[in-house]
């Protein structure tokens, strides 16, 4: 019994599918995942009050309407010593997204058009959270033309765009997911903040079909670090954003503790800047992995293909963002 026991729970963690088996072809995959041209339509889902690295991203994004028309914008739950609960972290983070966006001057142009996002995290791998940001993922994505998806910009755990999938899995045809999660398949775990706080909604993303850019965090955006030395000379004074960005950064590296000698990491800016007219990345086709609950991946070389970045610019990618934010 006790051989059994073991034996059903290795099974339960590793190899228990995460999503009812799609029918998207890999071709399609493949196709939908080449680096788009022009401008795009997105969408952002953000735990904007997680860290700093959040309110980095949606400037940039807001400052490159060039390249990025953003849509709408989701409130991530989180949980951590920020937040006592995921619906606090989601409340905390759809506030902090409102901060950003009066700095911006965006508060008109994004009226209406930032949603809060589940206030728990997905009980399992086939049971959404229904919430107002994953309504409108819905709506939004199933009124694309078949040959126009919608970018997902997802910097958070995946808990609201899981939810969407689950809820209508037709979506999948008709999005791109960007996300920011897990460390690289070469690094000794994934035991990453986004992937960890929900990992069955991990395990909905990678085994519903859906095209997914995967940003690793340990062994690859963890080169996108910056210092207090370098955000005052280049963000300091320059308009009130950057004041507020360069205040936050100091408080982040007080609140962890890190001593007069410290870098941040800027990770969510990554999945921005893949989608800038900019040879900022290296990627390579992987089949999609399945996220255990002990924090390990499992591979099976069959399963689908998503788009692994294995490589990231720093200097190429940070120049662009703080020239972008000190206009």
């Amino acid at each position: 019994m006790r051989y059994n026991s073991l034996l059903d729970e290795f099974l339960d963690i590793h190899y228990d599918h995460p999503a009812p088996a799609h029918d998207i072809e890999p071709a399609f995959i493949v196709d939908r995942l080449k680096k788009p041209t022009g401008k795009v339509a997105a969408v952002l889902d953000t735990d904007a009050y997680n860290e700093i690295d959040d309110q980095y991203a949606i400037a940039y994004i807001l400052r490159s309407p060039e390249v990025i028309d953003l849509q709408a914008i989701y409130a991530a739950p989180f949980q951590n010593k920020k937040a006592a609960t995921a619906a606090i972290g989601m409340e905390r983070s759809y506030q902090e997204t409102a901060t950003i966006l009066k700095l911006l001057g965006k508060e008109g142009q994004m009226a209406g058009k930032v949603f809060r996002g589940s206030d728990q995290f997905l009980a399992d791998a086939y049971t959404p959270v229904e919430s107002p940001a994953t309504r409108d993922l819905v709506a939004r994505a199933m009124a694309r033309p078949d040959g126009d998806p919608l970018y997902v910009i997802a910097i958070g755990a995946i808990t609201n765009v899981a939810s969407a999938l689950l809820m209508q899995p037709a979506i999948a045809r008709k999005i791109v997911v960007l996300w920011l999660g897990g460390h690289a398949l070469e690094w000794f775990n994934t035991k990453e903040f986004n992937m960890l706080q929900d990992v069955s909604a991990a395990r909905v993303l990678f085994g519903c079909g859906v095209p997914v850019v995967q940003f690793p965090c340990k062994g690859v955006v963890s080169a996108l670090t910056t210092t207090g030395p370098e955000v005052d000379y280049w963000l300091k004074g320059k308009n009130p954003l950057c004041d507020y960005l360069c205040d936050i950064t100091h408080q982040e590296a007080a609140f962890n503790r890190q001593g007069p000698f410290w870098s941040r990491t800027i990770w969510d800016v990554a999945p921005v800047a893949w989608l800038m007219d900019m040879d900022c990345t290296e990627t390579r086709f992987e089949p999609a992995p399945i996220p255990s609950y002990d924090g390990y991946y499992s591979i099976s070389r069959c399963n689908h293909p998503i788009l692994y970045v294995y490589s990231v610019n720093r200097d190429r990618i940070i120049g662009d963002l703080f020239t972008k934010l000190a206009r």
